[in-house]
């Protein structure tokens, strides 16, 4: 046998204690025996997409691009280069194993035999694939880390040490060779963890993966060691990358609830072993889905602020069920006893199931909603986050989430966009402002220009450049700040006003200034521009739509119509202004709801030249087609 379980049984095989719930109640077997028989036929989800790469599938292909990347040793890759590897995300995705889950969770549900064997049979030829520590699977500590993570989950969830799989001669043989690559992976991201300007995320998620790992199999004599090691440090990063306010300093809404997601269930492996991470780690995880439940409108759409790769930590639940934010609110409204998170969650999701069990959908139940169910934070000064809008979680809601907090996270800001200033609008429930997203990481370098920079956002460029400047694909060498930030709130409406001096670099300095003027009884946004300066200079500004939105431009005028919402826009007179939609090759009138994917959508382009200290003025009424259902009954009651 391997040094794996050789060592394992030395140590007295030695386990973590489990915190997965085997089989949760209110779980519908059936659909995860169709999702892990898709496995089994080859398909698998890919960022969203359903994609088939056979069962099991070649582990070191892109399914993008079909190239193999090469097995030398991992750390000599270079997986930036899309000749030789590929796509490095679409190849990775798969190999985070999180099909493994499905299987396990399929098996455990129906105790159908073949899933738990899929399992194994996924395991074992990735270990024949990708042998320690060749090729692109070993390239990445945190692709290893995730990997660790999502191998621990599912160790718990067929059955651990004592598992019907390890019963047999040949099992204990896969048990054995399973074991072994866990102490490999273990060992790779104990030594390759991100270090200075990558001490980002990626540490956070690295430290993740090595807790699960040496928590769930404290085997090995260097055990207890990685993982006091990983437990001090992930709840370090974890209170330093997140705002005292609730915002995750990668300023990307997506990367909120990733790490939001490993430190939910880094944090309830560490209670059920009894290495509680503290108050302030807890605290600081409810101030987190605060942000969360504020940004989510009453339709339950989040914008799409910053870099998203919609890459999934742990999927417990199966595909459709709800989304991620949604789950975080259910989970947390559990832990916190928090009637406003039920009220955004709506119900109590699988995943929350799998995590919390039979007792938590008892306490799930009894929370009742309050007066305080409707309530929302709207000032998150830290993050630099400001909600202003009326009506707030119900059908006649008016949302507006502002930006005006920094670039990103440490001094590269790897997932930051040039969005100083820019906001997203939400009616009714219907995205009309929106933020189009991101689309791609490593390949297509001009469409990542594009979609991180200020012509993609709700804001305003000058002379045609960023408001920061790039270093390349997850790098800005020169930071807009944000400053002079005020924001007022009362009965008749709410005022945010904001700087930035991302423009003060040019020949002729210049700071762009923005004030939000939201009036609650006329539900009109008045955004008013100034652009100091001593010269003139060209200005653009951008307005993007969601793609259900349809605009009509008249000479100062737009209507913008998306479901039951009207916009009337009033536009600066002496500015001229066009509407585009995306065409191949023009970077302008595209939105990118998944990662991957880009389709068109109007975009409102307002330019011209302005002298020096000009000021404009943009107005947004918003006024609904037909009666909310709140108005209806309010109607109703009132009769």
């Amino acid at each position: 046998m391997g040094f794996g379980l050789a060592e394992a049984q030395a140590s007295g095989s030695a386990r973590g204690r489990p915190w997965i719930q085997a089989r949760p109640r209110g779980v519908q077997a059936d659909l995860y025996r169709a999702e892990a028989q898709r496995i089994l036929d080859g398909q698998f989800r890919l960022f969203g997409k359903d994609v088939f790469l056979g069962f099991p599938p070649k582990w070191n292909r892109d399914p993008k691009s079909g190239i193999d990347a090469p097995g030398y040793f991992g750390k000599t890759l270079d997986y930036r280069d899309e000749e030789r590897f590929g796509d490095s995300k679409s190849l990775w995705e798969p190999n985070r194993h999180m099909e493994l889950l499905t299987l396990a969770q399929a098996w455990q549900l129906t105790q159908d035999v073949r899933f738990a064997a899929g399992a194994r049979e996924l395991i074992e030829s990735w270990l024949v694939q990708c042998p320690y520590p060749m090729g692109p699977n070993w390239c990445s500590s945190l692709e290893v880390a995730l990997r660790l993570a999502n191998w621990a989950v599912a160790w718990q969830i067929l059955g651990g040490d004592q598992a019907p799989l390890f019963a047999s001669e040949d099992g204990l043989r896969f048990k054995d060779a399973w074991l072994t690559s866990v102490r490999q992976h273990c060992h790779f991201v104990r030594r390759y963890l991100s270090g200075y300007s990558s001490a980002n995320n990626h540490l956070l998620g690295e430290l993740f993966g090595l807790f699960l790992g040496t928590t769930t199999w404290p085997c090995w004599t260097e055990s207890a060691e990685w993982q006091r090691f990983a437990r001090t440090e992930f709840v370090r990063q974890a209170l330093l990358q997140n705002a005292a306010d609730g915002v995750n300093k990668e300023q990307a809404i997506w990367y909120q609830y990733e790490v939001a997601d490993m430190m939910l269930v880094a944090g309830l492996c560490a209670r059920a072993n009894g290495q509680d991470f503290g108050a302030a780690y807890w605290e600081r995880w409810e101030r987190m889905l605060e942000f969360v439940s504020s940004c989510l409108d009453v339709a339950g759409n989040v914008p799409a602020i910053g870099d998203s790769d919609d890459a999934v930590i742990v999927r417990l639940g199966v595909p459709g069920d709800v989304s991620v934010f949604h789950s975080l609110l259910a989970t947390g409204s559990v832990l916190f006893h928090r009637d406003d998170f039920k009220f955004k969650a709506q119900s109590f999701d699988d995943k929350s199931r799998w995590l919390l069990g039979d007792e938590g959908v008892d306490k799930f139940d009894a929370i009742e909603l309050g007066v305080g169910a409707r309530a929302l934070r709207q000032e998150f000064p830290l993050g630099g986050y400001y909600v202003l809008g009326s009506e707030f979680n119900t059908a006649d809601e008016v949302r507006i989430v502002a930006d005006a907090g920094p670039l990103g996270f440490l001094s590269i800001a790897a997932h930051g966009h040039a969005d100083a200033l820019s906001f997203t609008l939400s009616a009714a429930g219907q995205p009309v402002l929106i933020d189009p997203g991101t689309y791609c990481y490593h390949t297509q370098p001009e469409w990542r220009a594009y979609f991180r920079g200020t012509a993609a956002h709700n804001t305003v460029r000058i002379d045609g450049v960023e408001q920061s400047v790039s270093g390349g694909n997850f790098m800005w060498l020169r930071h807009a700040r944000p400053c002079d930030v005020t924001f007022s709130r009362a009965v008749e409406g709410q005022r945010l006003t904001a700087a930035h001096d991302g423009y003060r670099r040019l020949r002729d300095p210049v700071i762009h200034r923005r004030e939000w003027d939201y009036r609650v009884g006329e539900r009109v946004l008045v955004v008013r521009d100034e652009i100091e300066s001593a010269l003139d200079h060209e200005l653009e500004m951008f307005w993007h739509f969601s793609p259900q939105s349809v605009v009509a431009l008249s000479t100062h005028d737009a209507t913008v119509r998306c479901g039951n919402v009207s916009v009337q826009m009033r536009l600066p007179v002496e500015l001229e202004a066009a509407v585009v939609r995306g065409v191949d090759g023009e970077k302008a009138g595209w939105v990118s709801s998944h990662f991957g994917e880009k389709s068109s959508a109007s975009s409102l382009i307002v330019r011209g030249r302005v002298g020096k200290n000009w000021r404009g003025e943009t107005d947004f009424r918003v006024s609904f087609g037909r009666q909310s259902a709140d108005a209806e009954l309010r109607t109703l009651k009132n009769s």
